[in-house]
C-alpha cells in the first residue's frame, strides 16, 4: 500500500466528517474533492489546490448563470460544458475541470440557485481541497536516502561498464552482454524523476544538486554509449589498447570519488601525447582500429568535460564526480 493511498484515505475521511459537522450537503462531495486534491508532492499539491479552487469557482459562477437563464435541464449541463471547459483549458486550469464538474453536478442536484446553496458548495470546496492540501503538507516521504542509493548504483554501474570496456580492449574476443548499460539508463531516469519530486517537496530553499547530478550522468551516458560504438570496431589487440584499458580501469574507481580530482584528465592528456609519438599505421586495418581508439579518447574527454562544466554551475556541485 503506497503512502499516497493512505494520505488520500485520510484526507477523504477528514473532509467528509468536516462536511457533516458543518451540515454541508452532500458531505461525500467533500470526500471526492479531497481525493482529487491529493498529489505526489507539496508544490504540485499546492498548485493543484489553487487551480482546482479557481476552476470550481468559475464553474460555479457560469453554472449559476446558465441554470438561472435556461433552467435545470439535462441539456443545459451540456451547454455548460461547451461554454466552460474550453475557457478553463484556455487559462491553464485543466486540472480543475473534474472538480468543477463535481461542484456543478451537485448544484444541479439542488435544483435551485440561492445564496445558501452557493455557500454550501464553496464550503464543500474548502473542506475537500483544504484538507487535501493540509495532508499533503503534513507528510511527504523523504527521498534523500533513496536518491543516495540510486546515486551509488549509478556509480557502481558506470565503474562496471568501464571495467568491461578495459577487458574488451585487452581481449577483443571478450563477450559482454551490456546489461549494465540498460540498467544504468533505467536508474538515471528513475533518479531524475525522484529528483524532481524532491525539489517540488521543498517549498523553500530549493535544492538543485540532485537534478544536476542525474542530468550530468545522463549526458555522460551518451558519451559512454558513443565510446562503446567505437569499441565495437576494435576487433584486434594493438599496443594502443593496453594504456587506454589502464585508463578506463582507473576511471572505474575514480567515478566513485566525492570530488573531481582531475587525475583521469591528466592521464588522458598524457595518453594522447603517447599516441602522437607512436609510429603511423602501416595498413588500412590498423589505421581504422587506431582511429576507433582515438575516437574513444575524444569521447572520454567529453565525458570528463561534462562533469567539470556542471560542477561550476553551483556550489552544491562540489560533490560531483568525474
Amino acid at each position: 500500500m503506497g503512502i499516497r493511498i493512505i494520505k488520500t484515505a485520510l484526507a477523504a475521511i477528514i473532509a467528509i466528517y468536516s462536511a457533516v459537522y458543518l451540515n454541508l450537503e452532500p458531505p461525500l462531495g467533500a470526500g471526492i474533492l479531497a481525493i482529487l486534491g491529493v498529489e505526489v508532492s507539496r508544490m504540485k499539491g499546492l498548485k493543484s489546490a489553487v487551480q482546482r479552487f479557481v476552476a470550481s469557482s468559475l464553474g460555479l459562477f457560469f453554472a449559476s448563470l446558465v441554470f438561472t437563464i435556461f433552467g435545470f435541464h439535462i441539456w443545459v449541463v451540456a451547454l455548460f460544458i461547451l461554454m466552460t471547459f474550453p475557457v478553463l483549458a484556455r487559462f491553464q486550469l485543466k486540472d480543475g475541470i473534474v472538480t468543477s464538474a463535481v461542484i456543478v453536478f451537485q448544484l444541479f442536484s439542488h435544483g435551485e440557485v440561492t445564496v445558501d446553496v452557493l455557500e454550501n458548495e464553496v464550503l464543500l470546496m474548502i473542506c475537500g481541497l483544504g484538507w487535501a492540501t493540509v495532508i499533503n503538507f503534513i507528510y511527504m516521504p523523504k527521498d534523500q536516502h533513496l536518491l543516495e542509493s540510486l546515486k551509488a548504483s549509478v556509480e557502481k554501474l558506470f565503474g562496471d561498464i568501464f571495467t568491461e570496456m578495459g577487458r574488451t580492449l585487452r581481449d577483443p574476443s571478450h563477450i559482454w552482454n551490456g546489461s549494465e548499460l540498460l540498467e544504468v539508463h533505467r536508474i538515471i531516469d528513475e533518479g531524475a524523476r525522484r529528483a524532481v519530486l524532491n525539489k517540488e517537496n521543498r517549498l523553500f530553499g530549493q535544492e538543485h544538486y540532485w537534478s544536476t547530478y542525474f542530468e550530468m550522468r545522463r549526458l555522460q551516458l551518451e558519451s559512454v554509449q558513443a565510446m562503446l560504438e567505437e569499441l565495437a570496431l576494435v576487433y584486434e589487440k594493438l599496443p594502443q589498447n593496453e594504456p587506454l584499458a589502464e585508463l578506463l580501469e582507473l576511471l572505474s574507481g575514480e567515478v566513485k570519488s566525492e570530488v573531481y580530482r582531475g587525475i583521469t584528465e591528466k592521464r588522458l592528456s598524457e595518453l594522447r601525447q603517447l599516441y602522437k609519438s607512436m609510429e603511423l599505421p602501416r595498413t588500412r586495418d590498423e589505421f581504422e582500429l587506431r582511429a576507433a581508439i582515438l575516437k574513444m579518447t575524444m569521447e572520454l574527454e567529453r565525458y570528463l568535460a561534462i562533469a567539470k562544466r556542471l560542477k561550476k554551475r553551483n556550489v552544491m556541485l562540489d560533490k560531483a564526480e568525474p
